[in-house]
């Protein structure tokens, strides 16, 4: 069996503010790199054949990723498919500002965020299509095992949503925090997902 957890890089000082980041290559904050050993320390703890750390190539993810290699003494290989959804326009506002400055567009990215088109970003098809053609890369290169992915918010909502095969008009029923550990097992019958947002660790 396969078995795939996917993390959520630790907090920034952008998301301790409510900034919109997308690209932008944030740093973590103190207590992002808290949450950062804590999930390392968490993930070390499992009983789990471990054969490699993947990771989005923005530093917020790498230096998550780092502190985990650190403990269960895996290399890091680095994907761009794994980066955050461009927010384009967006990044580096709050959500406030967004609606002022973007009121029509902002209402289509929270009442239909399927359909929704960042000023000068991504959609929400586009990341989940690079970030399940990375998934599906990573699946092929090991028979059995497990794998540890560290991406974003956003990144991860869309590879859970496709690897279950749920439209990604379901995309805010799912609530995903800095630091959090997700689960996928892909069993001889399909995909389970067996842990979301699971931040024990973090409490």
């Amino acid at each position: 069996m396969k078995k795939i957890y996917l993390v959520r890089h630790g907090e920034t000082l952008w998301n301790y503010m409510s900034k919109t980041q997308g690209c932008k290559n944030i740093l973590l904050s103190k207590k992002g790199i808290f949450q950062a050993k804590a999930v390392a320390n968490r993930l070390s703890s499992f009983d789990e054949k471990y054969i490699k750390i993947y990771s989005s190539d923005l530093d917020r993810c790498l230096i998550t990723a780092k502190y985990i290699s650190q403990k269960i003494n895996k290399e890091i290989e680095v994907l761009k498919d794994l980066r955050e959804m461009n927010f384009g326009s967006w990044e580096g506002l709050t959500s406030e500002e967004i609606k002022q400055n973007y009121l029509s567009e902002y209402n289509i990215w929270r009442n239909t965020p399927h359909i929704a088109n960042i000023p000068n970003g991504e959609n929400l098809k586009s990341v989940q299509k690079r970030c399940l053609k990375a998934i599906y890369k990573i699946c092929d290169e090991f028979e059995e095992g497990s794998v540890i992915i560290v991406s974003h918010g956003v990144a991860i909502k869309t590879i859970i949503l496709g690897v279950l095969n749920i439209d990604l008009s379901n995309y805010y029923k799912i609530s995903l925090n800095n630091g959090s550990i997700n689960k996928i097992e892909i069993r001889s019958y399909g995909t389970v997902l067996t842990a979301l947002n699971d931040t024990a660790h973090l409490e």
